[in-house]
């Protein structure tokens, strides 16, 4: 695959080609693109190969040469269940969902739940806006079929593939379980928000608790799930009502360690990742961007866009997820 930042005229003839994209940029550049074998969301942060950045003017675009075919498509939030029957043979899937929609937290909840979810790779993530324009503009994704923005739904480019490519998706998440095993955290009801906790075998007020301890809300908290660490990012505290928000949802009954706290963000993905990243596409965490200040700073060799969740089948948060493409022999 192809990672290139380009100018929206460049795009534009590169889809008018035949290109099989995926595109990631400012709202302005997205409308401004003719119909054509993609899907795009919004964000204005990324990784470049000179380190991370707010870009206006120019868009992150994804070339899969390697397509022999590929469907974009719009689903609604009310029919987010049907995003496997779309699967082509030997490919993949990217989807893009707008960050704060019904369709968001519907798939953040259920997704795992949906029919033959998990029978191709599934990668791509949630849409945002600049942080000062939170509530003011609405997250969007674009169906490169019609050319139509949606600020609700999911946006699906089902791509096929040769027989015999390998396709390889992965997380790269550099953040470890604390070390202290009975300092734990199990919630009684899943969702993304969460008043109560049992935290070392006691129930407590866990919005009390994280305050009365002065817990570092920057660090997820993080479950394995045999062997593989998922985490989930905390986004408010509200000690007046109790209640604590977090950007994916906790699973009931699921046992969660705070994690280990980090060195160098940029440091760390740099040397989790070796000389992987190059080829590849990736999608980092805005909550990464902001509190490893990843602006300027490179993270490895992978470049891509920066976002409001990370999907690798599931809602990921404070994640970089990477897919590799290898050619049949």
């Amino acid at each position: 695959m192809i990672n290139e930042m380009l100018s929206a005229a460049e795009a534009a003839a590169r889809i008018e080609a035949g290109e099989v994209m995926v595109i990631a940029g400012a709202e302005e550049l997205l409308r401004t693109l003719p119909r054509g074998k993609w899907i795009g969301g919004t964000t204005v942060y990324f990784v470049t190969d000179k380190g991370g950045a707010v870009v206006r003017d120019r868009l992150f675009c994804t070339i899969f040469p390697q397509a022999s075919g590929a469907t974009p498509r719009h689903l609604t939030a009310e029919n987010l269940s049907d995003i496997s029957s779309g699967y082509a043979p030997s490919g993949f899937t990217m989807i893009m969902i707008p960050a704060f929609s019904v369709a968001h937290s519907d798939f953040a909840v259920e997704g795992q739940t949906y029919p033959g979810l998990f029978d191709q790779p599934l990668v791509g993530w949630i849409t945002g806006v600049h942080l000062d324009e939170l509530g003011k503009r609405a997250p969007l994704v674009f169906d490169g079929a019609t050319g139509v923005a949606h600020e609700e739904g999911a946006v699906l480019l089902h791509v096929a593939l040769p027989a015999g490519t390998v396709v390889d998706l992965d997380i790269l998440n550099i953040f470890a379980q604390g070390e202290r095993r009975d300092l734990t955290f199990t919630f009684p009801e899943g969702g993304f928000t969460a008043k109560t906790a049992t935290v070392e075998g006691k129930e407590v007020d866990f919005a009390r608790y994280i305050e009365e301890n002065a817990i570092d809300t920057r660090l997820p908290l993080v479950a394995n799930y045999a062997g593989a660490l998922v985490n989930v990012s905390i986004q408010s505290v509200d000690s007046a009502s109790g209640e604590v928000k977090f950007y994916a949802p906790v699973v009931a009954g699921v046992e969660y360690r705070l994690a280990n706290a980090l060195g160098s963000y940029s440091q760390a993905f740099a040397e989790g990742a070796g000389d992987a990243g190059a080829g590849q596409y990736s999608c980092n965490c805005i909550l990464n961007y902001l509190y490893g200040e990843l602006e300027g700073q490179r993270t490895g060799n992978f470049t891509g866009p920066v976002t409001f969740g990370e999907i690798a089948y599931i809602l990921l948060n404070q994640t970089l997820v990477r897919l590799d493409i290898t050619d049949a022999a």
